[in-house]
């Protein structure tokens, strides 16, 4: 198994730059962070019809949900705590977590759902935040990796999928119908509205990570209106889009986008991640066709078509975290039903990188978020303030690192030292966590999470795990 250098032993810029050399890979990084400096600047977002949003700063929160939702989908006690730490972090965007436009698109059985019925606590969850802080509310459908009740998965899929439908507990999945696809539509410009009404500046129309949205990209062999050519392929997303601003004109639209996809990996020798075929591979939108290739052309056609419908945010990420996480969020020590990383996760941070830069250069009109930068641990402020002073991105995204360390924005922004004793180590455990069925959060520095009894569960599960790996 092939063993890297954790981020972590770096300890100095000039063993880090040596280190990425050996790599062969390039990572933008300043050799001092300015708290006055580029990620201090307001940040202007201009969006179609509903004019321009001022962010105090390039700070932003990520989508990061926690499994941890009432049961009928409105916010619990431990989302508004999450909530409340995004509020404090000194963030000058807050990207608002995955919210099902209706039940039975949840990846889990307490995801948070937009509806009549939830509306009002939406609009409690937002108020929680600082009134400077721009707000987007992610609205989704969780499609192939939808499993909204305790009974298991009930996936519904835009297309039949030589790999991924073997992977599904349940047997086949659903594939949904051009008429069932129509009323979608019609349910998440409602639900857009819906979220405008509760004080959201922005909905994100979900394009990312194997869920529904990302899965038309890729619908090639789909036939009818939603398969097919580009145009066909993205007509979900830009009939959602065409719909809100007609309900919604002064409401923003923004959309997380995986930019590239790979092939589905597997624990190959070792439990290295390895193809999980090595034929061609023509199913990952902006894929080069042999699966671990990355060609941005229909990326490019389709961030066209959206700054044409007046989309200006959009999140830079790739892939999906249930079948190529190495691509899409780098971690040293992976989830315990994952695979270990077939390269060094900095590899994977330098490709995002490199594809954000790409989009970010041809398509300016566009507020670009960096994302997948938390491997970088306390290098991630020096590389976020040369991505933003160089162009490469307009802001720089924290997922994993705002659970464990909510205020490190706040920290870099007042000109305080970091606290390493909070700082990600991408351990893993709030993603193993949920895969477990047990709620999401960072179980290894999160005081609040060490108290409680998932943690003795969750150290359970990962024994469990470790076993049936030998």
């Amino acid at each position: 198994m092939p063993r890297f250098k954790q981020v972590k032993n770096l300890i100095s810029l000039a063993a880090l730059r040596d280190y990425l050399g050996d790599l062969g890979i390039d990572i933008p990084i300043d050799e001092e962070v300015d708290p006055a400096g580029a990620l201090a600047r307001p940040m202007e977002i201009t969006d179609g019809s509903a004019g321009t949003h001022a962010a105090p700063n390039r700070w932003a929160v990520l989508p990061m949900e926690g499994w941890d939702g009432d049961t009928d989908g409105r916010p619990s006690d431990l989302v508004r705590r999450r909530w409340d730490r995004f509020a404090a972090s000194g963030t000058g965007l807050v990207w608002g977590e995955a919210t099902a436009v209706r039940p039975d698109g949840r990846a889990n059985p307490r995801q948070l759902v937009l509806n009549e019925s939830t509306v009002d606590d939406l609009a409690a969850l937002r108020d929680r935040l600082d009134p400077s802080q721009v707000t987007v509310l992610q609205l989704t459908h969780s499609g192939r990796y939808a499993r909204p009740t305790a009974a298991g998965p009930a996936p519904k899929t835009v297309y039949q999928h030589p790999l991924l439908d073997a992977r599904v507990d349940s047997g086949a999945a659903e594939v949904l119908t051009d008429d069932e696809l129509d009323e979608l539509v019609e349910q998440f410009i409602h639900r857009a509205v819906l979220a405008h009404q509760a004080g959201f500046d922005f909905v994100d129309v979900k394009a990312c990570h194997g869920y529904l949205g990302h899965e038309f990209l890729s619908a090639f062999d789909r036939p009818g209106p939603y398969g097919g050519d580009l145009e066909g392929r993205t007509r979900f997303l830009q009939s959602i889009i065409t719909g809100i601003r007609a309900k919604a004109p002064t409401l923003g639209v923004a959309v997380r986008l995986s930019l590239f996809d790979f092939v589905p990996h597997t624990a190959g020798l070792s439990g290295v991640g390895t193809p999980e075929t090595l034929d061609p591979y023509p199913l990952a939108f902006g894929g080069d066709g042999s699966g671990v290739g990355v060609d941005l052309t229909e990326t490019h056609q389709l961030l066209d078509m959206l700054g044409e419908l007046g989309v200006g945010l959009v999140c830079a990420s790739a892939g999906s975290p249930y079948y190529v996480p190495h691509i899409q969020r780098p971690a040293y020590f992976p989830p315990s039903d994952g695979y270990q990383p077939p390269e060094d996760p900095l590899v994977g941070v330098a490709r995002l990188i490199a594809a954000t830069a790409e989009i970010a250069g041809q398509h300016s009109d566009t507020t670009v978020l960096a994302a997948g930068l938390s491997y970088l641990q306390e290098w991630l402020p020096n590389v976020g303030q040369a991505l933003v002073t160089a162009g490469i991105a307009d802001a720089v995204g924290l997922g994993r690192m705002i659970l464990s360390y909510p205020h490190l924005p706040a920290d870099v922004l007042a000109g305080r030292e970091l606290d390493r004793r909070l700082i990600c180590r991408t351990f893993s455990d709030c993603t193993t966590a949920p895969r477990s069925g047990l709620i999401s959060g960072c179980y290894p520095l999160d005081d609040f999470y060490k108290q409680r009894e998932e943690r003795i569960q969750l150290a359970a599960f990962k024994k469990e795990a470790k076993a049936r790996l030998r």
